[in-house]
């Protein structure tokens, strides 16, 4: 296989602290962009409302990796599917995009929110979000995805206690 080498370009400060399944609306971070890049790099992004973010699952170990099928967060109810269907850490890669709404720009700081990484994550890409990009045609799922992620942008802060 080829393999690549990727640096990190920025880092989440700040917003979740821990990594959970549900409840990541609402909860404001920061994307903090290396000194190693020319504020220049930035110039225009504050127009958009929307960012498209790659970043690593940096507290997965490989070990998590899980190349069989399996139910969505364990539930039985959800038919088992196989390792390229799931959006988590259990791939090889152990990567993941979002899609936050940016609230302002400061220097080298991009104040978002709805940003479903923790604390301390690698960013591995920052592009803006172009609607013209999106999905083309009609969208097709299953049911189950809507079932899982009923809650999962529901305000952080209405998150029972565990």
């Amino acid at each position: 296989m080829t393999t690549y080498e990727v640096e990190a370009i920025a880092t989440v400060v700040g917003g979740h602290t821990r990594v959970q399944d549900d409840y990541q609306g609402g909860v404001e971070s920061v994307i903090r962009f290396n000194e190693a890049y020319p504020l220049e790099t930035l110039q225009g992004i504050e127009a958009f409302s929307h960012l498209t973010v790659t970043w690593r699952f940096h507290q997965a170990r490989p070990e998590d990796v899980q190349l069989h099928a399996r139910s969505p967060r364990g539930n039985p109810k959800w038919p088992a599917t196989g390792t390229f269907v799931h959006r988590n850490h259990r791939r090889p890669n152990q990567l993941a995009i979002s899609y936050p709404r940016l609230l302002g720009v400061d220097g080298r700081d991009l104040a978002v929110t709805d940003l479903d990484a923790v604390d301390g994550t690698p960013i591995l890409d920052v592009a803006p979000y172009f609607e013209q990009l999106g999905p083309r045609g009609p969208i097709r799922q299953p049911v189950w995805p809507g079932e899982m992620l009923a809650t999962y942008w529901e305000d952080a802060a209405g998150r029972p206690e565990c």
